[in-house]
């Protein structure tokens, strides 16, 4: 364990979109921390798997469900509050990008989904633990992406979703300090499932782009999540932390 192994402990952390990938390492990282963790994902079984990686129900619980579903929302913080205390970290990890290609040939249904699960349900994550969280104090980090900092084509409009979860990111750190800190990570490409279609087949040459050699790891934002919601940050509120091994840097795209 490092020097700061402990720092969230007795802290009580929701990680939503946290079966596997990024939200999953996020839930490792808050719980090898000292905190208990619940998780939302979608598909029971997956959840159940990370539950038992993270040492079971004395260390997480698990609610699954959609996360632009109010009732889910609210049954997810329950269910946390009531295993091990009110809600004092949220990480809004849950991202979906169900279309790929030019915006003029988007379909607009898609581009509603995008926005209701990217955008509006994080902000209705927000909204389920922020009265919480204003008595008490708390942080959310918002998973964000360097999508929404530049032009990115094939994925442009859940480019657009990104960079609103950037600005609702500091208009939510405005509205609701000095209680609770609001900050996001933006990652370029990390090696998951939900970015297999851009680097796939072809990871040494995409991470050729990257001054630092290589692609992200979920760990990689793992790390700088757990940094922002414990009090090392505790002066740092409204700002998007670029995690991209200098690709932006470096003119580039990311994928």
């Amino acid at each position: 364990m490092n020097a700061h192994s402990r720092r969230l402990a007795g802290r009580v952390a929701l990680v939503t979109g946290a079966s596997r990938g990024i939200g999953l390492a996020v839930a490792r990282r808050l719980v090898a921390e000292g905190a208990s963790v619940g998780l939302t994902a979608r598909h029971p079984q997956a959840l159940a798997e990370a539950v038992a990686t993270l040492g079971g129900p004395a260390r997480a619980v698990a609610v699954a469900g959609r996360a632009d579903d109010a009732e889910h929302r609210r049954a997810a913080v329950d269910a946390v509050t009531e295993a091990f205390g009110p809600v004092d970290v949220l990480v809004n990890n849950v991202g979906i990008n169900p279309a790929y290609g030019s915006l003029v040939d988007l379909d607009l249904a898609a581009a509603r989904k995008i926005l209701d699960v990217n955008l509006v349900g994080t902000l209705g994550w927000v909204q389920q633990v922020a009265a919480g969280m204003g008595e008490r104090g708390g942080c959310v980090v918002n998973v964000s992406s360097i999508a929404g900092r530049t032009a990115s084509p094939g994925i442009a409009f859940y480019g657009v979703s990104k960079a609103a979860v950037d600005h609702l990111t500091a208009c939510l750190a405005v509205e609701l300090a000095p209680k609770v800190r609001v900050n996001a990570v933006a990652p370029a490409v990390v090696r998951t499932r939900f970015a297999a279609a851009l680097h796939e087949g072809r990871e040494e040459e995409v991470a050729r782009a990257y001054p630092l050699g290589r692609l992200g790891l979920p760990h990689d934002v793992a790390g700088a999540v757990a940094f922002l919601a414990s009090d090392d940050a505790a002066w740092i509120t409204g700002q998007t932390l670029v995690l991209d091994g200098g690709v932006t840097l470096a003119g580039r795209h990311a994928g």
